[in-house]
């Protein structure tokens, strides 16, 4: 039996104007589009053909998340009818997207697929802050650490150990779990005066920045309301936020 073939593609940010050519090319002759409701926007939907078949998968308010094992039966199955089936998700499929755990499963059913990727938040966000992640006089090492615990398979972060290990931190999915983490890093020894920051919405219009210390930064992302989904950033390199900021919101 001849299956169809299947693309992870990675929709960047939430910026359209920041996806890959090929990212557009692959959704322009898509059969079937997968989507997650983070970085994925009309704009980008619209990019597909009229008849291509569009199935959401993703969490919105009032609907539950769809899980991932029913994502990934989904993908095969349409798969298996035939065309060209793209899963499309924000950011990039390999970082902390699950595109590793479908391309497995993939592989496993013998399906053809092809990783498409994304620009990730963790690196853009920061920079439409002003916050290069790496910088010669400040860090030559960055970790990229998920915040969001996602099951009893995910090995526990020693956060402590990676704030001594590299210059920057890069948290995503971290605001639900920001106590805890800051927490965590204070009861370490980590120095309550290090640079923190968080980006809300990088590369949108809505986009916002704070910048504050780790020991200030739970007050501070509290009075200013700043939600998910955003980017924390903790590290010397957040100090140039305050220099380097150039994204102006567009009128």
């Amino acid at each position: 039996m001849v299956y169809g073939r299947v693309f992870l593609v990675g929709a960047g940010p939430g910026d359209p104007n920041l996806l890959t050519v090929k990212a557009v090319e692959v959704i322009k002759s898509a059969d079937v589009v997968i989507y997650d409701r983070l970085g994925v926007s009309e704009e980008v939907l619209a990019m597909a053909p009229a008849k291509a078949e569009r199935i959401f998968v993703g969490k919105r308010a009032g609907l539950h998340e769809v899980p991932q094992d029913k994502i990934t039966e989904l993908i095969i199955a349409k798969a298996k009818q035939g065309g060209k089936v793209v899963r499309l998700k924000g950011g990039d499929p390999f970082i902390f997207g699950r595109g590793g755990e479908e391309a497995e499963a993939l592989h496993a059913e013998g399906i053809e697929f092809e990783y498409v990727p994304g620009v990730s938040s963790s690196v853009v966000a920061p920079a439409y802050a002003g916050i290069p992640i790496t910088h010669r006089d400040y860090a030559a090492s960055v970790a990229i650490i998920t915040g969001h615990r996602a099951g009893d398979a995910e090995k526990p972060v020693d956060w402590v150990k990676i704030a001594h290990a590299v210059d920057t931190m890069v948290i995503l999915m971290g605001v639900e779990s920001l106590e805890g983490i800051v927490g965590k890093l204070l009861a370490g020894g980590i120095n309550p005066q290090k640079p923190t920051a968080m980006v809300e919405s990088g590369t949108l219009p809505q986009q916002r920045t704070l910048i504050a210390t780790l020991g200030t930064i739970i007050k501070e992302v509290q009075d200013s309301g700043l939600k998910p989904p955003s980017v924390i950033i903790i590290g010397d390199v957040v100090n140039l936020g305050r220099k380097l900021a150039w994204f102006k919101k567009p009128l």
